[in-house]
């Protein structure tokens, strides 16, 4: 009877169909930041997973692996298991640094899956208080002469490409000033080193309160809530700028392959992170706005960046320093 037992117990094993979906669905998450810690990455994935252990209800953590711009910590999660316990975090730089750089280990069209847009932050264009740079149009009919430089915060960065699409779109030959890091461009513009500077709202906003920069105008769809008064850049009326936005938006990755129900559960989750109310204002705080998705809705967004940047980085040959 016992032998009879043992063996309706196995053939009840093997008519149960095994899934890594439920497999992986309390195991710990670990979220990939591809940065040191401290930066907009960093920082976005830390609230993220602050909500995202209540949500799931399981361990999720932070791994800092930078390097590579990004590419060393971003491999580690394409060559990671599709179980939905690995994943990235990752920015507009997952599409740009590849084209610079010209030897990333991974496509990023085929080496990830799009879970969730996270959040974005805009850019927004300052200049020293005391320039007669007032308006879009001030900076672009300077910019036609070639005349003064714009400072960014690095090679390939959202800021730097910036600069170079409003060059681009209204024939500016702008000096780009690259340095390691928006705060030492913001130093060098606040002392009259370096006429402008495109850097992003959460990095510019305390000086621009102070009144040590003056901000021209935002890169959003529409204008922030933290400086109600600078109008947007479509609001300049300048020729080839009618449309125009830029921004640094984070999204949530993981794996080529992941099986539909992984994704859709892992979206499900950070739909509500993302509407939560702290989470919401966290990111307020920090002059980002959260911003849930859709995976294909994802997918579009960075499809896009893609078609934007990609062909701009190759034209003007754009490497690293």
């Amino acid at each position: 009877m016992r032998l009879v037992a043992i063996a309706a117990a196995l053939i009840g094993l093997l008519a149960t169909p095994w899934s890594a979906e439920a497999q992986s669905a309390d195991r710990p998450i670990k979220l990939m930041a591809p940065y040191a810690p401290g930066g907009n990455i960093d920082v976005t994935a830390r609230i993220v997973a602050d909500k995202l252990r209540e949500v799931l209800g399981t361990t999720v953590v932070v791994e800092n692996k930078a390097g590579a711009s990004g590419m060393i910590g971003s491999d580690v999660v394409a060559r990671a298991a599709p179980d939905g316990t690995n994943l990235l975090v990752s920015a507009n730089s997952l599409v740009a640094v590849p084209a610079i750089y010209g030897n990333a280990p991974y496509d990023w069209r085929t080496a990830f899956t799009p879970i969730s847009h996270i959040q974005r932050v805009p850019t927004v264009l300052v200049v020293t208080p005391s320039s007669p740079i007032k308006t879009v149009a001030d900076f672009v009919a300077l910019g036609r002469d070639g005349k003064f430089a714009v400072a960014d915060s690095g090679v390939g960065t959202t800021n730097h490409l910036a600069i170079e699409l409003i060059g681009q779109a209204t024939g500016g030959r702008y000096t780009i000033v690259h340095y390691k890091g928006s705060g030492a461009a913001s130093l060098d513009v606040i002392g009259g080193q370096v006429t402008a500077q495109v850097d992003q709202l959460n990095s510019a906003v305390a000086h621009i309160k102070a009144g040590k920069l003056r901000a021209v105008a935002v890169m959003s769809d529409k204008r922030v809530p933290q400086l109600p008064d600078v109008p947007t850049v479509k609001e300049s009326g300048v020729k080839g700028l009618e449309n125009f936005t830029h921004s640094t938006f984070t999204g949530l990755f993981g794996p080529a392959k992941m099986s539909p129900e992984t994704v859709a559960r892992l979206n499900e989750a950070m739909v509500k992170v993302l509407k939560d109310p702290a989470v919401v204002q966290r990111f307020a705080e920090l002059t980002a706005e959260a911003y849930p998705s859709t995976p294909q809705e994802t997918a579009a967004m960075f499809e896009a960046e893609d078609k934007t940047v990609v062909p701009l980085i190759k034209r003007l040959g754009i490497k690293p320093e």
